[in-house]
């Protein structure tokens, strides 16, 4: 089997090895330490992090915001249940929505969504089907700012593996990294989780250089590859930006001999796009990068991640990046040690 192929990328979970809420202290959270260079595994935890890391290193943060795009309502015509994910806003004030329902709705069909407090709330009339599949345009019948009615209407995001999608009130802070400050993101960079605003502290007192940039995490994310290999598959894309002032901060870093460390693969796919010709420079737009080997990291020098899902481009991320074999033994050991695995599991970090 080859480096291509997708059955290349999955392993067996067990299900009690998937984490449905957080620890009480994010920090606690395990943390293998993968070294590449004499090709062992360490276990440590997150709390640990200013001892791993050297003073001059510049940890990297995605600082995008989860909405509350979980949308969940009922056909006004039928009285059939509805749910949806919100995408997008668009200036002339129509939403691009992922849904789902029973039966066909039809043009100009009203949706009653039901808020948070389970009442009923605003009406988002149907509009056009797109190509991509289950989007749609839809109109609400309001003028409020969409990440403001999304406060009131919208639900945490939460992925199916976590309580089937099922959010408590609790995930509202749990599902958000305690640095997002630029909505837009419809899933957490979970790799962000485990940090609390004491272990920031003690990493910036330590010599840590720490920078922000942003990439919303989009619909794409929950999308599994469906091609058997992957140079078939064709990669969704995101927004991000780095701006002018970041990136001097990190080539200063690297010439001091510094190391990049990327929190998440969102902040390594970003990074990466911003150093497509080999230099890294300020980037804004979207991107639709898949790292899969043979890749040739340009940016980043290290990985702090969480453990991921099977057959995905975040786990064929990871592996190009902390080299095949071991970041499978890694796995193979994770599970053989009951680590926690997936969003508000526990992490590994590729030095």
């Amino acid at each position: 089997m080859t480096v291509d192929e997708l059955a290349h990328y999955d392993y067996h979970l067990p299900k009690r090895l998937i984490a449905q809420a957080p620890l009480p202290n994010r920090a606690d959270a395990r943390m293998m330490v993968l070294r590449r260079a004499d090709q062992t595994l360490e276990h440590w935890h997150v709390r640990d992090l200013p001892e791993l890391l050297r003073p001059g290193d510049c940890l990297v943060l995605n600082d995008s915001k989860v909405i509350p795009a979980r949308l969940v309502g009922y056909r006004e015509s039928t009285g059939g249940r509805w749910e949806g994910l919100f995408l997008e806003a668009w200036p002339n004030g129509f939403w691009k929505i992922l849904a789902r329902c029973r039966g066909k709705p039809k043009p100009d069909e009203p949706i009653v969504l039901i808020n948070r407090f389970g009442k009923e709330d605003i009406r988002l009339f149907i509009g056009t089907k797109l190509p991509e599949e289950g989007v749609w345009i839809v109109r609400p019948e309001t003028s409020e700012d969409p990440f403001v009615l999304l406060e009131r209407v919208g639900r945490v995001p939460l992925p199916p593996y976590i309580r089937r999608g099922e959010m408590r009130e609790a995930d509202r802070t749990w599902y958000q990294t305690v640095y997002a400050s630029v909505p837009g993101s419809i899933a957490a960079p979970t790799a962000g989780l485990h940090f609390t605003p004491a272990l920031l502290d003690r990493l910036k007192k330590a010599g840590i250089e720490i920078c922000r940039i942003t990439l919303h995490v989009g619909v794409g994310t929950f999308r599994p590859i469906k091609t058997t290999t992957l140079s078939e598959h064709k990669m969704h894309s995101e927004w991000g930006q780095i701006t002018p002032e970041t990136v001097a901060r990190l080539v200063e870093a690297r010439q001091k001999g510094g190391r990049i460390v990327a929190v998440g693969t969102t902040c390594v796919r970003l990074l990466e796009t911003a150093a497509a010709d080999g230099q890294l420079k300020p980037f804004s737009g979207y991107t639709e990068l898949f790292i899969r080997p043979p890749y040739q990291f340009r940016a980043v020098d290290a990985l702090l991640t969480n453990f991921h899902l099977p057959r995905t481009t975040l786990l064929v991320l990871v592996r190009t990046f902390g080299g095949d074999e071991l970041v499978r033994r890694a796995y193979e050991e994770a599970i053989r040690l009951e680590y926690r695995f997936y969003s508000y599991g526990d992490c590994m970090l590729i030095l």
